[in-house]
């Protein structure tokens, strides 16, 4: 297995700068995620990695060889790194087996150690005995389990995944998350993901890196990218929360919507304005009478299946909307009392 590293990664597009002085690790064996919006980098980033694209500054290693740098650049064939990409990019002439083997064919391989790969690869993703079917008598995330093998046949050293499921419906999405995760427990693959989809990010990934403008922004696991935002571009982007200004009043203590109320914070966070990132498990309906309550509005109500999703303004502050889970119903336009269990402050 191979890692990846990348130090002070630099691609500009004329004015553009789309990634901006990126370092990133990823050690061998290890399932990333980068994460961020369209238009953020994500996907030059890969590019970079793969070798479809050169630096403009900086250096990629992978498996401890230098593949880019100002001394030089790689070509992608040379690198060990197996592509897979949204639209599939499979031969419709070809059967499945081919389409899994051809560039086994090019390399000169064997036909009997292609068919030995190609029943392997097909096997890995749960494709065993579709060898001489056509692609387009399979469905989506049948076609995308072939490109994955294809990549798969060639025995990587980095798999590298660009939007894979950005084509498919939701049910099949969901069915895909888990043929990729049970694909890296079987192969040990160091991989990077790339996807706008929290949902896909937090499901999939050991550590998931979230970019903005050309930019990491933060690393880290699904669990502290939840809880523990490095600044308020994450905490906003991540789950479905709010923030809201606040101020730190001492360890563990912050004032926030005319309340005082127990919050976590970074450590040596000092009394102060802050920003509180709230999310919907941070807020719990309750009595109107409660010393803790803060009287809400509700804007939207939401069934989403064994419950409801509230959007709420506070009465009495200008501040984002709030977004809370309820077991019951609440009328668009009625009032209630929330209190604030938790929430991650930000100093500013």
């Amino acid at each position: 297995m191979s890692g990846v590293s990348l130090r002070g990664v630099v691609k500009r597009y004329g004015e553009t700068t789309a990634v901006d002085a990126v370092d990133l690790d990823v050690a061998p064996g290890e399932f990333l995620a980068v994460l961020g919006p369209s238009g953020c980098g994500k996907t030059t980033l890969l590019r970079l990695v793969a070798g479809f694209e050169s630096p403009d500054a900086g250096e990629i290693t992978l498996g401890g060889r230098v593949v880019a740098s100002p001394r030089g650049v790689v070509p992608p064939e040379e690198r060990r790194a197996g592509v897979v990409f949204q639209s599939y990019a499979l031969w419709p002439h070809m059967s499945v087996a081919r389409n899994v083997g051809y560039a086994l064919e090019i390399a000169g391989q064997t036909a009997a150690e292609r068919e030995r790969r190609v029943d392997a690869a097909l096997s890995l993703v749960g494709l065993a005995g579709f060898g001489a079917r056509a692609p387009n008598a399979l469905s989506g995330g049948q076609r995308q389990r072939v490109a994955l093998a294809r990549c798969l046949a060639m025995s990587p050293d980095v798999l590298l995944l660009d939007e894979p499921l950005a084509n498919l419906d939701a049910h099949l999405r969901a069915a895909m998350i888990e043929e990729f995760r049970a694909a890296h427990a079987r192969t040990g693959l160091t991989t990077i993901y790339i996807t706008h989809d929290q949902a896909e990010a937090m499901a999939l990934a050991t550590r998931v890196a979230v970019m903005f403008d050309g930019r990491i922004v933060q690393a880290a696991t699904p669990a502290d990218l939840y809880r523990e935002p490095r600044d308020t571009r994450v905490g906003g982007f991540i789950g479905r929360g709010a923030i809201v200004p606040a101020t730190i009043l001492g360890p563990g203590r912050v004032e926030v919507l005319g309340r005082v109320v127990a919050a976590r914070m970074p450590a040596g966070a000092r009394p102060g304005p802050a920003q509180l990132c709230l999310r919907p498990e941070d807020l719990e309906p309750t009595a109107t009478d409660a010393d803790d309550a803060v009287r809400v509005r509700v804007h939207r109500c939401l069934y989403r299946g064994g419950g409801y999703e509230l959007d709420v303004v506070p009465i009495a502050a200008v501040t984002p909307r709030l977004r809370l889970d309820s077991r019951t119903p609440v009328a668009e336009g009625g009032t209630l009392a929330v209190c604030i269990l938790d929430g991650w402050a930000l100093p500013d």
